[in-house]
């Protein structure tokens, strides 16, 4: 497949990009309003709950080292497949779990089921749309994905409510077996013949090869700190919304989904705006946006009021959306030929990275809208090293209308 596909090729591999995308954020936003059932049921306080996010994001990430080079020789196909059983299999473990610990370990499996779907959705984008079309597919995808956190907590809440907060995991398992059904009759292999696959599947020369480049580490580290800023806001945002503030868990789903809907505009903003101003346009304005919805954040701190937490947030969405549209294209867009290693290690700074970044924040004494500051302000160093001498090699200008 190349990049210049037909237009009803392109809407069906997008179709089932979004299908394997889902995974991850159905993973982790459905059962969100479960948190304090889950907690009352283990008898076991938030933050250890809390940890059953960043476990599957700590995965998530790690098992894309794996994931990708698979991907790179067996093909995407058969690796999405991979992972959906996987992901299917934890699912049901965590139904069952008798235990947090059980919990944590079933989640930490399910994290490897789901980034073998992520590395095969991201690698077939590389594979079909080339190295710049990619980040603005990549945009259109994390928008559609946003529908996720906007419906998840709602079907949670009412599954929660009716069945338990085990039916979460029930529903998760379903939905591997009809998305798995889907993706087994509909996608076919993308993996471009000329993929580099001589040598072994795990040498290390295959990451360092992608390692070595300063524009991957550069980019990659800011979809990382970018990832955290939305990873603290979802797994602390129920406790601090629910036990901190009041709210009741309707109120804290009408809030996220809010939240969501903004994400989504702000995902399909970002490609038009890349469009027309530039990649290297977005991503300054993405960094400026986080660092004014983290000041924002600290000023309104002292006001005990759900919307004085959220309208950061709300902001905070759309500079997590341009950061993350217009660095994910750039961190793959030397890698044609390692594609599927290149979509591995930027989902290991994405999602381990970051999971292991709030983990530990978390565990520092500081109330939510100080530790939602605080990640939002780690990204300024981004922005700095932007308007050096050595972003402006590492992210350059468009120099033809292609990049436009």
């Amino acid at each position: 497949m190349t990049p210049s596909t037909p237009a009803s090729t392109d809407t069906k591999l997008i179709t089932l990009m979004v299908t394997l995308v889902l995974f991850s954020p159905l993973a982790i936003d459905i059962y969100l309003p479960a948190f304090p059932a889950i907690a009352d049921s283990f008898g076991v306080n938030a933050v250890r709950v809390q940890d059953t996010v960043t476990w599957f994001m700590f995965s998530l990430g790690l098992g894309q080292l794996l994931a990708g080079p698979l991907a790179d020789r067996f093909g995407r196909r058969p690796i999405a497949l991979a992972g959906i059983v996987i992901y299917g299999f934890s699912a049901l473990m965590a139904y069952l779990a008798a235990s947090l610990d059980m919990l944590l370990a079933a989640r930490l499996l399910q994290g490897f089921g789901a980034c073998a779907t992520s590395v095969a959705a991201f690698s077939a984008v590389r594979d079909s749309f080339g190295a710049e079309k990619s980040g603005r597919m990549i945009s259109y995808l994390n928008g559609a994905i946003c529908f996720i956190p906007a419906l998840a907590p709602l079907l949670g809440t009412w599954l929660t409510h009716e069945f338990g907060w085990r039916s979460n995991f029930s529903f998760m398992a379903g939905f591997a077996l009809v998305a798995g059904i889907f993706v087994m009759m509909m996608f076919k292999e993308t993996r471009p013949a000329d993929t580099h696959i001589s040598g072994s599947t795990l040498s290390l020369s295959r990451y360092w090869s992608v390692l070595r480049e300063p524009t991957f580490l550069y980019h990659a580290s800011l979809c990382m700190l970018a990832m955290a800023v939305i990873l603290a806001y979802v797994t602390s945002a129920p406790v601090w919304l629910m036990s901190h503030l009041g709210a009741d868990m309707n109120q804290f789903t009408l809030w996220f989904g809010i939240n969501a809907a903004l994400n989504i505009t702000a995902c399909m903003v970002a490609p038009k705006f890349m469009d027309r101003f530039g990649t290297r346009a977005t991503l300054q304005t993405g960094l400026i946006i986080l660092a004014v919805a983290g000041g924002l954040m600290l000023g309104l701190s002292s006001i005990n009021q759900a919307w004085a937490f959220m309208t950061p947030i709300f902001i905070c969405s759309f500079g997590f959306a341009f950061v993350l549209g217009s660095s994910a294209g750039k961190a793959l867009a030397p890698f044609g030929d390692r594609a599927g290693t290149a979509a591995a290690l930027l989902g290991l700074f994405q999602m381990s990275g970051a999971g292991v970044m709030v983990s530990l924040t978390q565990r520092l004494d500081l109330t939510t809208p100080m530790l939602m500051t605080l990640q939002m302000w780690l990204l300024i160093p981004g922005l700095l090293v932007l308007w050096s001498k050595w972003g402006k090699s590492w992210h350059q200008a468009p120099l033809t209308t292609d990049e436009c």
